[in-house]
């Protein structure tokens, strides 16, 4: 892939770079590891969140001389989403790059390294939200083990379904249906999708949703004909997708040819601007979590360092970036901040990374003001956030003719704001 190569020529920059500057300059630098997905079943949404992470890192090099005058030296590795492939990286990073902290991915491969980044106390970044990497104890009735050295930027996958559900017994009440609603859930039976499933399941159950039997689908794109038949024969009034934007794309248009009504609601993961171009109408209508204040362009202080970020990156510059290239650039600035912290009277080390992220309450970048939402973590508690603003899709014309960026520019495609919920911050929700 094109965003491969990119990668792979700013890898063997930074080596050259490092081979020139010699040993001395290789001990000064902060090692930082770098998982991405970039040929993947979740590169969809992968490369972009990516490309977000590695450009702001990139920038804090280029334009505030790294952490505390130390480069930020970047280890990048595109795994493919294959957790062993994670495992094995890991291992190299810890044992001959000496990391100190590591912008993750996915979440099979995050959760299945919870005990490796516990023991060797290195802070992990993940895009992966699952609500098991939000006990920093273990002491919560729901936990597995415990996550102390786990943080995502953005609500946990089942807080954020928590709030559609909760929107969405709003939305019967408002429209004076009938009877109880029915909810269903949707995705591949993988560990990604079925983060929040039980969640999601037992809020709706309590808030007096008939609860359906999940219909499954792959992460692959594929013909959904037979998913979007049982959807509708089943009656479902409000359906979540849990899987990445490309299968999605293909279950909203194989839903719409088959005639299916239903209020479909996606995973912070489950759609975008491209996703929206690709999938036309189908996608009107769409719910979705929106981690940051605002989408590309939006009227915010902290838009202006999004944009040379984006202006100064590896890659093909884009006169439109889609909502998880600026998740990215936030995930990346809050573990900046955090070794700042950790390096003010101090070794920039795992330990004080971890300490970092406890040293701010309603924590924005510097520098990203109304771009990077408000996050607060605690030894007890890693959810970040509560607050959940929800976004609706929509498309009212045209898409394979234009750009997104053109697209988004003469409306025909629109990030349209619904809601924002705050959910209460339940004990027994914690870890679940």
């Amino acid at each position: 892939m094109r965003h491969c190569n990119g990668m792979r020529a700013l890898l063997l920059g930074g080596a050259v770079a490092l081979g020139l500057g010699g040993v001395a300059e290789a001990q000064t630098r902060i090692p930082v590891g770098h998982l991405m997905d970039n040929s993947g079943p979740t590169s969809d949404v992968g490369v972009p969140y990516g490309q977000g992470v590695a450009d702001a890192l990139a920038w804090v090099n280029r334009t505030r001389g790294g952490v505390a005058g130390r480069q930020l030296n970047v280890s990048g590795f595109d795994y493919g989403y294959q957790a062993p492939r994670a495992i094995a990286q890991y291992q190299a990073w810890v044992q001959r790059e000496r990391v100190v902290a590591i912008q993750g991915w996915g979440t099979v491969d995050t959760e299945a390294l919870i005990t490796f980044v516990t023991r060797d106390r290195i802070p992990y970044i993940s895009g992966s939200y699952s609500a098991a990497l939000t006990d920093p104890t273990g002491r919560a009735p729901r936990a597995d083990k415990a996550a102390p050295f786990n943080f995502f930027y953005g609500p946990s996958y089942s807080d954020a379904l928590r709030a559609m559900i909760q929107w969405a017994a709003e939305d019967w009440k408002a429209k004076g249906r009938p009877g109880r609603p029915k909810y269903v859930h949707m995705g591949a039976n993988h560990p990604y999708p079925n983060s929040p499933k039980a969640a999601g399941e037992a809020l709706a159950a309590e808030l007096g949703f008939d609860v359906l039997p999940a219909v499954q689908f792959t992460l692959a794109p594929g013909d959904f004909t037979a998913q979007c038949l049982t959807l509708r024969n089943s009656g479902a009034n409000y359906a979540y997708l849990g899987n990445t934007a490309g299968s999605n794309i293909s279950v909203l248009r194989a839903c719409q040819t088959a005639g299916v009504n239903v209020q479909f609601l996606g995973n912070v993961w489950g759609m975008d601007e491209n996703a929206m171009k690709a999938a036309g109408a189908a996608a009107n209508g769409v719910v979705f979590p929106l981690r940051t204040a605002v989408s590309w362009g939006g009227d915010a202080p902290g838009m202006a360092n999004a944009r040379a970020i984006s202006q100064g990156g590896a890659t093909a510059q884009a006169e439109y970036r889609p909502v998880h290239y600026l998740a990215g650039i936030c995930s990346a600035m809050l573990m900046v901040e955090a070794m700042e912290t950790a390096a003010t009277g101090g070794q920039v080390t795992g330990d004080r990374i971890r300490e970092g992220f406890y040293a701010r309450q309603r924590w924005v970048p510097r520098g990203f003001e109304g771009v990077c939402k408000p996050s607060t973590f605690t030894v007890e508690d890693h959810r970040g956030q509560m607050a959940i603003s929800l976004y609706r899709a929509v498309v009212s014309g045209d898409t394979t003719q234009g750009s997104v960026a053109e697209l988004m520019r003469n409306g025909t495609m629109k990030l349209e704001p619904v809601t924002e919920i705050t959910l209460e911050r339940r004990q027994d929700w914690l870890g679940w």
